[in-house]
């Protein structure tokens, strides 16, 4: 082949592999945007749900939640209420999960739940609500630094670790469990449904797409290993539930081991599986309605966290 017709077909040819190479990293990066932040346009959300913004100083941008509200809210204006924070799973935003609002907002009209304000931040596409390795999405500073004092400062809550629950779904469940093993001083309670819990420190695992591949920020960063750091305090302090379905392969395997690794450390802890579920958080919902928010609840009870029911 002639060094004609060589040059001849790369120069065809180049263009050709170069989109492909950036159709290749455009959807590598489909991920994580900066433009994943706020919600647009926010969907009709349920009663007393709001959308809400505010100024992330470490992302330098605004981002979303949404906030449900208690009836009594308004009303008593000298009352203050125990917060539940929610994230959302993977691919989600702020607006993904508040159907749990529903739930609890009917309980609560009905008299069989406590009034509590419930919030629903955008934790990002995938970050497993941790800071990613260069600094581009600080999902975990937003939460703790960021956000939860927003919330506090905005809202009359008890502004107090013994009145905050963390829960999740999917990342949502991993995300609160890695706040939660890496903060345990900021949370009463950790519900972690469906959420897979890794060891993200192991060499085998490494480099990690996220995180990057400093052995010590992965260590940071590994829910286990913190689990064993902050263990006295764990066991003494935090109230933990784990729950996934049976037909949801992908989850159950972690889920498992990190509901093993609780139970050798001596962490006292609420675990069930739900026969045939697969990876739904709706159904998992639906499926115990009634008691849905129970173990909440009672975390806010043993803390000794003044409750407000409505009258049925």
């Amino acid at each position: 082949m002639s060094r004609f017709l060589i040059a001849f077909l790369l120069l065809i040819l180049c263009p050709a592999l170069s989109a492909q190479q950036a159709k290749r990293k455009g959807k590598a990066n489909q991920t994580n945007t900066d433009d994943m932040w706020v919600t647009s346009p926010v969907p009709v959300l349920p009663t007393n749900v709001m959308h809400r913004t505010f100024r992330s100083a470490s992302m330098q941008r605004e981002v979303g939640y949404c906030i449900y509200l208690p009836p009594g809210y308004e009303k008593d204006t000298e009352r203050r209420y125990p917060v539940i924070y929610h994230l959302h799973g993977a691919g989600g935003n702020e607006t993904r999960s508040v159907y749990s609002a529903s739930v609890l907002h009917e309980g609560i009209v009905a008299g069989k739940l406590p009034e509590l304000i419930m919030v629903f931040p955008n934790g990002g596409r995938s970050t497993m609500y941790q800071d990613s390795g260069d600094g581009r999405f600080m999902a975990e500073t937003m939460m703790i630094k960021e956000l939860i004092p927003h919330i506090d400062a905005t809202y009359r809550t008890v502004a107090d670790r013994k009145a905050r629950c963390i829960e999740g779904f999917s990342m949502g469940g991993r995300g609160s469990t890695n706040l939660a093993m890496k903060h345990p001083q900021m949370f009463g309670s950790l519900f972690n449904q469906s959420g897979n819990v890794y060891h993200v420190s192991e060499a085998s695992k490494l480099p990690n797409p996220y995180l990057g591949d400093d052995p010590e920020r992965l260590k940071a960063n590994d829910a286990f290993l913190n689990l064993t750091k902050n263990l006295d305090y764990i066991k003494t302090n935090l109230r933990i539930q784990v729950a996934c379905g049976t037909a949801d392969p992908d989850h159950l395997v972690s889920v498992r081991e990190y509901h093993e690794a609780l139970t050798q450390a001596g962490v006292n802890h609420s675990y069930f599986e739900v026969e045939g579920l697969d990876h739904n958080q709706k159904k998992m919902i639906d499926g115990r309605k009634a008691t849905w928010f129970d173990f909440q609840v009672e975390s806010l009870k043993l803390n000794q966290v003044p409750l407000h029911y409505l009258q049925p």
